[in-house]
C-alpha cells in the first residue's frame, strides 16, 4: 500500500450507500438531514470525530471527566503546581 504525500493529494470522490439494517445509528443519525451539502458535511464530521477518536485524540465528554471525588484530590495537585509555576522565583 502506498501513501499519499500531501503536495500528490488530489480530490476523493465517493458514492455512499447506506441501508438502515446495516448502521441503525448513523442511518437515523444523516436521514435527519435532506440530500445534499448538509448530509454529505454531517457525514464529514462524524468520519473525522472517528478518526481523532480512533487515534485517541478525541475523547467522549461523559467517559473524560472524573468522578468528583477524585477531582476535588485532581485540582489540589493541580493548584499546588500552578501555585509552583507563579511563586517568586528563589534568590540565588
Amino acid at each position: 500500500m502506498s501513501t499519499i504525500t500531501s503536495k500528490d493529494a488530489g480530490t476523493i470522490r465517493l458514492v455512499f450507500e447506506l441501508s438502515r439494517a446495516d448502521h441503525p445509528r448513523l442511518y437515523d443519525d444523516l436521514i435527519r438531514f435532506p440530500k445534499g451539502t448538509k448530509r454529505i458535511n454531517r457525514l464529514r464530521v462524524l468520519a473525522y470525530d472517528g478518526l481523532l477518536s480512533q487515534a485517541g485524540q478525541l475523547v467522549a465528554i461523559g467517559l473524560a471527566l472524573p468522578p468528583r471525588a477524585m477531582a476535588s484530590e485532581t485540582e489540589d495537585a493541580l493548584g499546588n503546581v500552578t501555585n509552583d509555576i507563579f511563586a517568586p522565583s528563589p534568590a540565588e
